[in-house]
């Protein structure tokens, strides 16, 4: 059986957070890029090429690519054959947060209360853990800091089975009409199919970990994906919300079997700041 201490989840976590407010991934630079060859509006071919820049500049000078450092989620997928050598997982994965957030000068964004008190927890924890058992040997951890700004402008509902498909594509289209520039676009839009109330939640934000130009392996759900896409860039919102012909970079969908009654669906919106890291341990 392998192990895995307290230690090297504290470090892979913090490297992983470090890394991510930093260095945008690769996909979604290119994917900027690609989208200046079809943006006509040039205001919105301005703002991309700023997007750009900005991407440069966090690398060149060890900078967060964004002032909203975001909420810490974590995902792990832990090995049936892995064992952890230390007092508490949870607590391992906030150190790491911690640390991180200390070490990167990035802004807190935690508050220990959401009604009442609402006061700043100082160190951006805790954290949130989605963890699951896989079967293996290895620890596969990525950290996906979200921002505010974009999470405040998702949405669930329960569709009935009748709804149909006609029913997700009105929902997803307009969740994404009402958010208008306020996610900070380009976008990406992650839907989760199925389940229940919580899970489709949860495949909306997983969805978000795809690379761009990836889609799902069920052809009919892959054809879905490219028809929204298609549709929400139709909605002239743009690069910023100035207008334009590229308002979301790419829409990922992930589905799940649901009960005979019940259709929920679910809607994550990622800004164009779509930071995400991960490593195996």
């Amino acid at each position: 059986m392998k192990k895995i201490t307290e230690e090297q989840i504290i470090e892979a976590i913090k490297n992983l957070f470090l890394d991510a407010g930093k260095f945008l991934p690769e996909d979604v630079y290119c994917a900027f890029e690609n989208s200046l060859k079809v943006e006509e509006s040039p205001l919105g071919r301005a703002v991309l090429e700023q997007l750009i820049e900005n991407k440069k500049i966090a690398e060149n000078d060890g900078m967060a690519l964004c002032q909203d450092t975001g909420f810490a989620v974590v995902f792990v997928e832990w090995g049936t054959r892995v064992i952890f050598d230390g007092k508490d997982l949870f607590e391992a994965v906030n150190e790491g947060v911690r640390r991180a957030y200390k070490d990167g000068y990035y802004r807190k964004s935690i508050v220990n209360d959401p009604l009442f008190d609402r006061k700043n927890t100082g160190d951006n924890t805790p954290c949130l853990l989605h963890f699951e058992f896989v079967p293996g040997e290895n620890v596969r951890i990525i950290a996906a800091p979200k921002g505010g700004g974009s999470e405040n402008m998702s949405a669930i509902k329960m569709l009935r089975p009748a709804d149909g498909v006609e029913g997700v594509k009105r929902f997803v289209i307009e969740t994404v009409e009402k958010a208008g520039g306020n996610p900070c676009p380009p976008i990406i839009v992650g839907v989760g199919i199925g389940g229940t109330f919580e899970k489709s939640a949860y495949l909306a934000k997983k969805a978000l970990l795809r690379e761009i130009g990836e889609h799902n392996k069920d052809d009919r759900y892959a054809n879905l994906e490219r028809e929204l896409l298609t549709e929400i860039n139709k909605l002239g919102i743009g690069p910023m919300g100035f207008g334009g012909r590229v308002t979301a970079l790419a829409v990922n969908i992930e589905y799940y079997p649901c009960h005979i009654a019940s259709l929920p669906v679910a809607v994550n919106i990622q800004c164009h700041s779509a930071r995400h890291k991960e490593v195996i341990l």
